[in-house]
């Protein structure tokens, strides 16, 4: 069975698990409470001047039953005190800030027990108070951490990789013409297809206008719901740097410390710089360098064969974790923008990525998208693009024929700088909040919001939920009320695993692109060839232990 077959299953796995044995599921007994910290617990039913003891900081808790007093419902909750709460609460009661510390001897003092059951009465009333299934919650907590594990894993190769790989494509272009060249030709494709993404999702929300379907109950619900989330976003977004400090930042002061910090900016500019001064020495010195630089770009590449191992698994993991945890009445809520935001990317991916796929790359899409199901199946399911970034590069070399030389330049720059799925749901998601709240914004304000975008775009940190943060700051832009990100947070996972599989796809369209016209030899894998071939794709080798075999090498 195949790579793509195997992570398919597990995707299919994960989603059906997480509908019916998620923590929201229908089929289980709703018997745990989430409570945010709005939600007050008491002693007794509608006594609110009675706190029940012990019920600072509850978040989770067991419904022993349900009374309705009047039009009010309540629910009964049990509650074990954290590890974390007990010790809080000891430091609490030895020093109080309005009484004197108690100065009993330790051997005195009556010790706070962590077995201890506490019961108190707390409204039903949402967003504060929300039932779901323990079971359910138990089930995604313990498999949560494989689908960590597996995102850990290729994490782990992707800052080595971009760099190796990097900088040995640029030394082996031999030519700093051709570089030049190729650079300024994929910085222009790129920003040319995230305006016209931009001008999709903007088009989409005039014409639609899904902000209309949204009822007020529903959105004072979304609003309370996710206003803590929405915070932290907004603070997020106000520490981001500027776009002259990004440009500036791009430069590293210490390349081992960019190393270390995962910064892909400016590992790509340290990678393309040490590649020219390889290109610049003289090639009895060079070579030794950029062939040792090679060995370890292969061996990176086949420790992301060890990890994927793991895919089938890990991707369960993470779709059960994601379905399970999203309520159907948050989906039900937020159908019109989720469903104009999959449109739009729909669109984007059909006629911007088709046609240039088509007419420019000379192939065909439809063999194009086959050739790529293992990267785009892993980014739908990691909604990172960075983590999806060796899958990537072994997909257009093995399966389309494209150079070392072009994808080792083209893809990292574009999972670091490409992101037209993020910048078209920005357009969407900002006339959307904007519909909300009433606001008419004008051509100009919509030219705001695509310059914005757009820069937003660049630098963005290819994992998940990090178009939220760009969000914040397209909003601000335009004087979208940043409170405003609460509506859209609780679809945001779902819809960032396709707009993550979009960004890959235009990364490989413009890799294909590339390619064509630097006179690459571009052959899509045929998968007879494939199946009876697995040292020219990407299946087998780790059985065998053997390096890939590369086009432009001979068989």
């Amino acid at each position: 069975m195949q790579l793509y077959t195997k992570i398919l299953l597990g995707m299919l796995l994960g989603v059906v698990l997480g509908f019916l044995v998620g923590p929201n599921s229908p089929l289980l007994p709703q018997d745990g409470a989430r409570l945010l910290p709005s939600a007050a617990i008491v002693a007794a039913p509608a006594d609110a001047s009675a706190p029940a003891p012990m019920s600072s900081g509850v978040q989770r808790a067991t419904i022993l039953e349900q009374r309705r007093v009047g039009e009010q419902e309540w629910l009964q909750v049990e509650w074990r005190l954290t590890a974390r709460q007990l010790l809080k609460l000891e430091r609490d009661r030895d020093t109080k800030p309005d009484t004197k510390p108690d100065t009993k001897p330790d051997h005195e003092k009556t010790p706070l027990d962590p077995n201890a059951r506490h019961v108190g009465w707390v409204q039903r009333a949402e967003p504060s108070v929300t039932t779901y299934s323990r079971l359910g919650q138990t089930l995604v907590d313990g498999t949560e951490w494989i689908g960590r594990l597996f995102l850990a894993m290729i994490r782990m190769v992707v800052v080595p990789l971009v760099f190796f790989s990097l900088t040995v494509g640029v030394a082996s272009l031999g030519d700093l013409r051709k570089l030049g060249r190729l650079g300024g030709r994929t910085i222009g494709l790129f920003f040319g297809t995230t305006f016209v993404a931009l001008v999709i999702g903007l088009g989409l929300a005039n014409a639609l206008r899904p902000g209309a379907f949204m009822s007020p109950d529903d959105r004072a619900r979304l609003l309370a719901s996710y206003a803590g989330d929405a915070t932290q976003k907004i603070s997020d977004a106000a520490a981001a740097p500027t776009l002259v400090d990004q440009l500036i930042g791009v430069v590293p002061s210490n390349p081992i410390g960019a190393l270390a910090a995962g910064d892909m900016l400016q590992i790509i500019f340290f990678a393309v710089m040490f590649g020219v001064a390889l290109t610049m020495l003289d090639a009895r010195r060079s070579k030794p360098v950029v062939q040792l630089l090679d060995n370890c770009n292969e061996a990176m590449v086949m420790l992301v064969h060890v990890a994927m191992m793991l895919a089938p698994v890990g991707v369960a993991a993470l779709l059960f974790k994601v379905v399970g945890s999203t309520g159907l009445s948050v989906l039900m809520a937020l159908l019109a923008y989720s469903g104009l935001v999959l449109l739009g990317l729909l669109l984007h991916l059909a006629l911007t990525y088709g046609g240039l796929v088509t007419f420019l790359a000379r192939l065909s899409f439809i063999d194009f998208l086959r050739a790529m199901r293992p990267a785009l199946m892993l980014a739908f399911s990691t909604s990172s693009s960075s983590a999806t970034l060796p899958i990537t590069k072994e997909c257009v070399e093995e399966n389309i024929g494209v150079s070392n030389e072009i994808s080792s330049f083209v893809l990292p720059l574009g999972a670091t700088v490409n992101m037209d799925g993020t910048a078209l749901y920005q357009g969407i998601a900002a006339l959307f909040i904007a519909q909300i709240y009433t606001m008419d914004l004008s051509l100009g304000d919509q030219l705001s919001i695509v310059v914005s975008a757009t820069l937003a775009s660049v630098g963005a940190a290819g994992v998940p939920g990090a178009g939220m943060i760009t969000l914040a700051m397209v909003l601000t832009a335009v004087g979208v009320p940043l409170e405003g990100l609460a509506l859209v947070l609780g679809v945001d996972r779902l819809l960032d695993m396709f707009r993550t599989a979009t960004n890959v796809t235009g990364d490989a369209t413009a890799t294909v692109v590339m390619a064509r016209l630097e006179g690459d030899a571009l052959r899509l894998l045929d998968p007879s060839e494939d199946r009876a071939r697995p040292d020219r794709g990407f299946e087998g080798r780790l059985d065998r232990g053997a390096s890939p075999v590369r086009p432009d090498e001979p068989d």
